[in-house]
């Protein structure tokens, strides 16, 4: 379960385009070969830099993708490093299109794996003097009695339900049901709240830097979303900012909050979008402590409870056996979980309710659910995040 190289050469074995890269020593990161991702305004001069590796561009809503030719094996990361920083003429927002995994899912994860739950009671309605719309860039929702017969969901359904067995081993996908997941947290938070979904990485828990790219943009161009929940994330080559991803984020304009997690490699290297200036940052906490598994640092703007949470989850029953009278592995609509997925919707949740009944816009909520002057905070974990409904206390670790 904790195997890490195990997993990575199932990652790499299920995406053949997928690389390790390490420019800095002991500080890995995963991308697709032969691509690099290229500021919409910055395409065309980006295109002649590399015309001799040139091989196909790809324009879409504020990125291009440009693809260089194999045999030429180019460092896409040296080559990015020099359109940002040594062009010719001006540093133009290039990057290579890093791999997105959910959390739980890196090297040193999952924190751990879902696990079969009793149901839960659905949230009770509140009163709300304003609409407010969280946006979940996730794997997508599956259909849940919590929310299957609302107009938020019923309007977008085909196009967002998630993919639960695309290998069709028989088995639930390593995160199918991350969405679903997510989904049911968030609503724990802010039960009136409308979630709109875009599918950004798969089953497997594994995307790319532009799936999200084109998902912010979407949400911009849709001009809606009060807060974004991003549950997913990459290190960088250079442990700096994607520029590309960046300018993604500040086309949702400064009315929208960005939330997303800090990942599970229990490491204070910054985890991208989250370590970004103008996106809250969420850790894991287990009790009163950090999590073993939660990233840490600076970087970090709040935490909330990431062990054993318990939420909304698809319905499917795998092939192992029951042990002991209990079927690991049939699932009926709920679960438990671990990682800092699930601590990043808590505070999504809370911001998106505080708005919804105080009738404030999202960045006065957001600056009261983190008021470190109001709330406790811990070093490297920022301000502490209580949820409305605790964790079931059986699914803590002993």
């Amino acid at each position: 379960m904790f195997d890490q190289q195990a997993r990575l050469d199932r990652v790499l074995a299920r995406h053949p385009d997928a690389a390790v890269v390490e420019p800095l020593p002991g500080r890995p990161a995963l991308i697709r070969r032969d691509q690099i991702l290229v500021a919409g305004p910055d395409a065309g001069a980006a295109e002649d830099l590399v015309r001799r590796w040139f091989d196909s561009r790809e324009d879409e809503r504020g990125v291009t993708r440009l693809r260089l030719r194999a045999p030429a094996r180019v460092d896409v990361c040296e080559l990015a490093a020099f359109l940002s920083t040594d062009a010719r003429s001006r540093r133009l927002s290039a990057s290579p299109n890093h791999l997105v995994l959910g959390q739980p899912m890196w090297w040193s994860g999952p924190a751990d794996l879902p696990r079969p739950a009793a149901p839960l009671p659905p949230p009770q309605a509140a009163r709300a003097r304003r609409d407010v719309t969280v946006a979940i860039l996730d794997t997508g929702l599956s259909p849940h009695p919590w929310y299957a017969e609302t107009d938020w969901y019923r309007e977008q359904r085909a196009e967002v339900t998630e993919v639960l067995d695309a290998d069709l081993d028989f088995e639930l996908d390593a995160q199918a049901g991350h969405g679903t997941f997510i989904a049911g947290i968030v609503l724990t938070q802010a039960p009136a709240a409308r979630l709109r979904a875009r599918q950004v990485i798969g089953g497997d828990g594994v995307g790319d830097e532009l799936d999200v790219i084109r998902g912010l943009h979407w949400l911009a161009d849709w001009g809606r979303a009060d807060i974004v929940n991003i549950s997913l994330g990459c290190h960088t080559y250079n442990d700096r900012p994607s520029p590309v991803l960046a300018r993604a984020v500040a086309a949702l304009g400064r009315r929208t909050v960005v939330v997303a997690c800090a990942g599970n490699a229990a490491t204070d290297r910054p985890f991208w979008p989250a370590a970004m200036k103008p996106v809250i940052g969420v850790a894991a906490l287990d009790g009163g402590d950090r999590a073993w598994f939660s990233n840490h640092g600076w970087w970090v703007d709040a935490c909330a409870q990431g062990v054993g949470v318990a939420s909304t989850f698809v319905s499917f029953d795998g092939t192992r056996p029951p042990v002991r009278g209990l079927d690991p592995d049939q699932f009926q609509g709920y679960a438990t979980w671990s990682g800092t997925s699930f601590a990043t919707p808590v505070v999504a949740g809370q911001i998106a309710g505080r708005a919804a009944t105080e009738d404030i816009n999202a960045v006065t909520a957001a600056d009261h659910v983190l008021d470190p002057t109001t709330h406790p905070v811990l070093a490297d974990l920022g301000v502490i995040v209580t949820p409305h409904e605790q964790t079931d206390p059986q699914d803590a670790p002993k």
